[in-house]
Parts: C-alpha cells; structure tokens; sequence
C-alpha cells in the first residue's frame, strides 16, 4: 500500500512537472512569436540591450552601421527598453508623413519628462502637443516670422554683428561669438526686445543655454535616460535641472512683467500673446494654457530658437575657412548680384544658385540633430511588424542625410549635391534636417531666412581665415556632441575685410 502510494506521488509530481514544462513551453512560443512580429535587430545582452554596439556620444552613425546589417527598419534594444530605428528617406518618409497619425507622438525621454512634466511643444503629445504647437505657429507668423517685419529685424542684426566682428581687428575670436545675432531674432520674437551684446542679463543667458546644451549630450546624462533608478547616485542631470531653473526664473520674471502691463490690443511678442491668451481662457475648464505649459512653451522657443541656427551659422563660417576656393566662390556670387553693396534680402537667393546651394549643404553636412525620438500613438503594423502602442520610434534623419543612393559624396561636404548641369540649385527630397510630417520645425522659415541673410551679409564684408599658425586643412571639422552637433569648443576664426 505504501509502495502504491509512493508510485502515485511520483506519478503526480512528473505529471505536474510535464504540465509546467508545456506551460513554459507555450508561453515561450507565443513570447516568441511575438517577437518575430517586431522588426529584426542584434540580440539583447542582459541589463545593457545592444548598448554594447553603440558609441554612446554619436548613436547616429552607429545606427546607421547596424542598418546595414539588418534593413531599414529595425529593432534595437536600449538597456531594457526597445526601440525600432526608421532609416533612409524611403522609410522615414513612410512613417513621419504617410503614417502622421501613429508616428508623431513624443517618446517618453526622462530628463525631458523632469524639465517639461509633459508641457510645452517640442516634447508633448497628444491634445497638449496639437494645441501648443498650433498656437505657436500662428503666434509666430502674426509676429511676422517669414515675412519682411522680420527680415527688416535680421538685416538691422547683421550690421550689430558686422560691427562686432570688425572690432577683432582681423584677430583671432571664437567661433561661439556668431551666436549672438540669431539669438536675438529670438529673443525679440519671445520678449519682444533685443539686447545689446555687451548686456550682463544677455550674456549669462547665452551661457546658461550653452551649458545645458552640452549636458543634454553627455553620456552621463544619457545613462540616466536609460536608468533614471540610477538617478539618485548621478549629478549631471540634476545640475542640468538647476540650469534649467536658472533660465525659468528669468522667463516667469518676464511673464509676470507682460501680464502687468499686457495690452489685448498691441501684443508685440511671444509671452504677451500667450499671456494674453491664458486669461481668455483662464475661467475655462480644462483650458491647456496654465501656467506650467506657458512656461514650458516659452522654453522650448528659447532654446531651440538660440541653438539651431546659431550653431548652423558657426559650421558655415568653418567650413568656408576649411575650403576657401567654395568660399571665394561664393563672394564672386554675392558681389555678381548685390555689385553696389547693398544688404542681401532674402528674396536674392533666387539669383544665388551657388550660394543656395552652399547653405544646405552646411546643414545637410552639419546633420546639426541626427534624431529627436518620437512614439507611436496605437498599435500599428509598419512595413509587415507589429509596433505596439506607446513604442519609441527613432527616425533617424542623419541616415536620410548621409543616404549613399541620395548624395554622391554623403561624408563629404560638396556643395555640387544642390547644382544640377546646368549650374542652377535644385532641392532635394533627402534633404530633411528640419524633420518632415507633423513634427516639422515650426521655426524653419525663420531659420531659413536668418541663414541666407546672415550668411551672405558676413561673407559680403569679410573673407574668414584660420587663426595664424593653422593651415585649412588641419581645420578640423569633426562635430562635438552634445544636444546638437556642433563645431568643436575652442575653434577660432579670424575676419579680414574685403577690398
């Protein structure tokens, strides 16, 4: 009897361990047929993903190597989070246009969620995103942004920034002093006033802005982004965050002057239009105008505003100094169409192919934000893999920048990528540094203009050299990573006037 039992305990147990067996069995099955519906991609290690494969400090080109293993659309492990990477402009433009509707939600990046709480333009989705970046551009183009109040204002900027650059005396300064015209377009969109260059406010915002420029690219941060339970034994994103606390004081010091002295019929800047509008709608229930999307809003303009073509402006002046025969090519043009002198205008570049043509290819070469993460909004099946909802997304543009079958010499910079035969510009569907679909920039007009204009006016009046002792060809023009790609830290130019 004791026997018989022993044998129907064994014989329960083996059943249940059989059982537990094809359990495992099945739901590793079903896991992995769940798998196989994500795009390809290199196998996860435990803990790190395929971060092993990355250069943390230029992601971009090392996504764009493993696309060359695994197709356009692939699958990427971040630590324990996935991601699927869109490449090439045929896949990119598939998703961000053809697909606007699931691809244009903002992936939750955590330093981004620690400064903006889901506020603001750039780095919200969904309701907030769509009513944000709606106001935003009809405030920017009723303050005139593209258009000739504007321009007025930039060519006015010039001549203070041609002032400031002959006071070198053809000497040596830093390439970071060509940052100050663009940012005040900005600032008198925003504040509604420019500021004198030597003004001490000015001068600590412009350093304020740099710094977290430089944090949001160091590794340490983008560790925290991977980790953020790491985030109490790390430091970089908390003195970021006391960066960003530094600027917000300045811009609720401004708030609060404009809701004092606003006048609904005269709205002449940025925080007074939105002022203005979050006391139209301050009684309404649910209104997304309230104070912390205010602030975040006006953030977003402040940094990407400063940034973006400031930075773009410091490429172009480097690379004129690095190939001088595309520079005095460029002078030959610009003295051809303005003979008398006169100040570019923006409607000028239709007579400027070269020229034209030269400034995209500073930001095509630049590739100044290989990729911002978005994220899809539902479930979604894309080129035959399922995507869930809630995926983050990288479309990566520096891949559509530098794509082989796009541009003949995709890691050089050749400005004969925007000249057909006949020598006349031509623009280029790959040429995207502004993104496409539904996050396109909503200050790319205002950039494209400030470019052409600030661009033309400086090479009109000087001819940049590198500082003495430095031949041009030991300029070196490899980027420095850090929220956006800029020129090396340090790089010096000198300006010497024409004729």
């Amino acid at each position: 009897m004791a026997m018989l039992f022993t044998l129907l305990s064994y014989s329960v147990t083996i059943g249940l361990i059989i059982s537990l067996l094809v359990l495992i069995c099945s739901m590793y099955f079903i896991a992995g047929s769940k798998r196989s519906a994500w795009p390809p991609g290199p196998t996860p290690l435990p803990l790190i993903g395929n971060l092993h494969l990355l250069d943390m400090r230029r992601q971009d080109l090392s996504l764009i190597k493993l696309a060359e293993k695994y197709g356009p659309i692939f699958t990427i492990h971040l630590g324990r989070n996935k991601a699927v990477v869109l490449t090439g402009l045929q896949t990119v433009k598939e998703a961000l246009v053809d697909c606007a509707d699931i691809f244009s939600d903002r992936a939750a990046v955590p330093i981004f969620h620690a400064i903006q709480h889901g506020n603001g333009v750039f780095f919200s989705s969904g309701k907030m995103w769509r009513t944000s970046r709606r106001f935003t551009i009809s405030t920017m183009r009723n303050l005139g942004m593209g258009k000739k109040p504007i321009e007025d204002k930039i060519v006015e900027e010039l001549q203070f920034l041609t002032e400031k650059i002959q006071s070198y005396n053809g000497k040596p300064f830093m390439l970071r002093e060509f940052a100050c015209a663009p940012t005040n377009i900005t600032f008198a969109m925003i504040f509604g006033n420019r500021f004198e260059y030597k003004d001490t406010a000015y001068i600590k915002m412009l350093d304020l802005i740099d710094d977290v420029v430089v944090l949001l690219g160091s590794p340490y941060l983008q560790l925290f982004n991977l980790y953020p339970a790491l985030g109490f034994f790390m430091k970089t994103h908390k003195i970021l965050l006391e960066k960003i606390d530094e600027i917000c004081v300045v811009l609720k010091d401004d708030i609060i002057a404009k809701r004092q002295t606003i006048n609904n019929n005269c709205l002449n800047s940025f925080v007074e239009t939105i002022v203005a509008k979050q006391e139209e709608e301050r009684k309404m229930e649910g209104t997304l105008f309230h104070d912390d999307n205010v602030l975040a809003t006006t953030l977003d303009l402040v940094m990407a505003g400063t940034e973006t073509t400031s930075t773009t402006l410091q490429w172009a002046i480097l690379l004129m100094m690095r190939y001088p025969d595309i520079q005095r090519k460029v002078q030959s043009e610009i003295q051809t169409v303005l003979p008398s002198g006169r100040l570019p205008r923006f409607e000028d570049r239709t007579m400027m192919p070269f020229t034209q043509a030269v400034i995209h290819e500073v930001q095509r070469f630049a590739n100044l934000i290989p990729h911002i993460p978005h994220a899809t909004s539902a479930d979604t099946y894309f080129k035959g893999y399922f995507i869930p909802k809630g995926t983050t997304v990288i479309p990566l543009l520096a891949s559509v920048l530098y794509e082989k079958t796009q541009w003949e010499t995709p890691y050089e910079f050749n400005p004969n990528h925007f000249i057909d035969a006949e020598g006349k510009f031509v623009k280029k569907q790959a040429f995207v540094p502004f993104s496409i679909g539904r996050r396109l920039c909503v200050g790319e007009s205002l950039a494209r203009m400030e470019l052409f204009i600030f661009f033309v006016g400086l090479l009109q009046k000087f001819t940049f050299l590198p500082p003495p002792g430095v031949k041009e060809s030991d300029l070196d023009i490899t980027a420095d990573p850090c929220f956006t790609l800029r020129p090396l830290p340090r790089l010096e130019c000198c300006a010497q006037i024409q004729g």
